[in-house]
């Protein structure tokens, strides 16, 4: 607890091992139905949950970091992002493959100049970093959305191990909770340990490896793999945006309901499942099309949320954001710093 306040932080009462647990049993639940139904999960998940979750991500980040989202450059990060979705909303071809790239190196690259603008050493190196990044990603684009599918369900880890700063207890085992199902799992499913259990390929499961599966291995049994792998990962993302952090991080909700007061309460909620029943009956007439048009939908939360990360890992912390659930004190202070 004294770590946890030395640093600003709200101090979180009254979880118990209720989140842990919780975890553990939807990672149990993820990983048989990834590993009986791997197509099914991932195509049925994203019908479900994919728009709900992509709201309340949103809202948990726009309220959560709202010390660094705001003013001229959320702007400019709305403005990068928007071109993404141009580009995936026009007929795939290599120039909006390669502009989608750009792009997503540009919104890393604001981010660095706004974390580090002070620091010019850091900068420099920074850019560098990006700069072979970004070549890499052009060289080799197939390779470039493979990792950025699988990295964006690899995502909340950070998140939640930011979020458990404030923890007064307990705190290792839920990191380690959260380790355990963010990389042990999968790579106990790469290393074949569930291959025993792993249901057989399908023409869902061939359709979909494109996607979730390197060049490389397209055409070995491993492809099969990283489909399960998606799923089970899929899942659990899913298991912290509309679970967990609706329901453990409630600051950040009342945070961002003062900034947009029209999506308050269960209007959020409503958003999302409404949204999520109309692109469900396009799911089901028309998978390619509807999987289009969620992949342009899906590109504000996808990428909103790495500029963010990127600012936490080189030092420059939500100010003024609160999180947190049951907190103590009516005016406890938030710093990442």
């Amino acid at each position: 607890m004294a770590s946890a306040q030395a640093a600003g932080l709200p101090v979180v009462r009254g979880l118990g091992a209720a989140p842990v647990v919780g975890f553990v049993c939807a990672a149990a639940v993820a990983l048989v139905a990834a590993l009986r139904l791997p197509a099914g999960t991932a195509v049925i998940g994203l019908a479900t949950f994919g728009i709900l979750h992509n709201v309340l991500e949103l809202r948990y980040v726009a309220g959560r970091f709202e010390g660094v989202l705001r003013g001229p450059f959320l702007r400019l990060l709305g403005l990068l992002i928007t071109g993404i979705v141009v580009c995936r909303l026009l007929p795939p071809s290599t120039v909006t493959r390669t502009g989608e790239i750009l792009l997503a190196y540009a919104l890393l690259g604001t981010a660095c100049v706004h974390a580090l603008r002070s620091r010019p050493p850091l900068l420099a190196a920074s850019a560098a970093v990006l700069a072979a990044a970004a070549g890499t990603s052009l060289a080799f684009p197939a390779y470039h959305f493979v990792v950025l599918t699988h990295l964006h369900n690899i995502v909340p880890l950070l998140f939640l191990w930011e979020w458990s700063r404030r923890l007064p207890h307990g705190r290792a085992t839920f990191r380690a909770v959260q380790c355990g199902w963010v990389l042990l799992v999968p790579a106990l499913l790469m290393a074949g340990v569930f291959d025993h259990w792993l249901a057989a390929g399908t023409a869902w499961t061939d359709r979909l490896s494109a996607a979730y599966t390197p060049p490389a291995w397209l055409d070995s049994t491993v492809s099969l793999r990283f489909v399960a792998v998606f799923a089970f990962l899929q899942t659990m993302h899913y298991v912290v945006w509309v679970w967990f952090l609706p329901r453990y991080a409630p600051d950040a909700t009342r945070s961002f309901e003062r900034r947009v007061p029209v999506l308050r309460g269960w209007r959020a909620w409503a958003l999302g499942l409404g949204v999520a029943a109309a692109l469900a009956s396009l799911f089901a007439t028309d998978y390619a099309q509807g999987k289009a048009l969620y992949a342009a939908i899906a590109s504000y939360h996808a990428y909103l949320e790495f500029p963010v990360l990127l600012m936490l890992i080189l030092g420059l912390g939500p100010a003024r954001a609160p999180i947190a659930g049951p907190v103590e004190g009516k005016n406890a202070r938030v710093s990442t710093g």
